[in-house]
């Protein structure tokens, strides 16, 4: 925005578009913004030494996004896959129901997550609890933003799609975004999230396997030693 835009919109000689703000800062804010947390996260995951307490089960629940975990596998599809459908595809009562349900299953998840962290050896200390209340509350907020920009979809699924013939189908975007945006975001998600966590997803795997010839060889030893 201009100096001279911002000026005349102060001075109420100018509306603001809300729909193209908050659009806008779903794009180039939130969107971006979430991978912030998500390797901090991932460093938490690191500093604490996962792959040597809670290991290959809490990592493989969770991605960026989110929680005590930390790949992304279940939680990153949970997430990923709403907002891929939604960067390619018109908002409508069947795309709501998939980001509701992916909502919906992410939170459980994170509750099977706590459950998994807290019967681990791995201490989860307060600046993580912290970093994980931006993983849990960012996606609520994209939601709640998006439906707001589509009160009349979530009307439209309130009702069942009822007189809408496209309400259950996947429709592409009638303005898509940019290549250079997605292919950014693609970047971004390679990056951020798919490098740090398939990381930390390898070295549990590695400790895994590991610790578990230890574990054979002490047994096959003391097989021999007792014969």
């Amino acid at each position: 925005m201009t100096r001279g835009r911002a000026a005349d919109i102060a001075a109420g000689t100018r509306t603001v578009d809300v729909a193209d703000v908050t659009t806008r800062y779903l794009l180039y804010g939130l969107l971006p913004g979430w991978f912030v947390p998500g390797l901090a996260d991932w460093a938490m995951h690191r500093r604490t030494r996962i792959e040597d307490t809670a290991g290959t089960k809490e990592s493989l629940i969770l991605p960026h996004c989110q929680k005590r975990g930390g790949t992304p596998t279940l939680m990153m599809a949970e997430n990923g896959v709403p907002i891929a459908l939604t960067l390619r595809y018109e908002v409508n009562p069947l795309l709501l129901s998939v980001q509701l349900g992916g909502a919906a299953v992410h939170e459980a998840t994170a509750l099977w997550d706590v459950r998994t962290a807290v019967d681990s050896d791995r201490e989860v200390k307060p600046v993580e609890q912290h970093i994980h209340s931006f993983l849990e509350s960012l996606p609520f907020g994209a939601l709640a933003a998006l439906m707001c920009l589509h009160a009349d979809q979530v009307a439209s699924l309130w009702r069942g799609g009822g007189g809408d013939p496209d309400a259950w189908r996947l429709v592409p975007r009638r303005r898509p975004l940019s290549r250079g945006y997605l292919a950014g975001i693609a970047a971004a998600i390679g990056t951020c999230v798919v490098l740090p966590y398939g990381e930390e997803l390898l070295r549990c795997v590695r400790t895994g396997r590991r610790n578990r010839k230890r574990a054979s060889d002490r047994a096959t030893w003391r097989t021999r030693k007792g014969r």
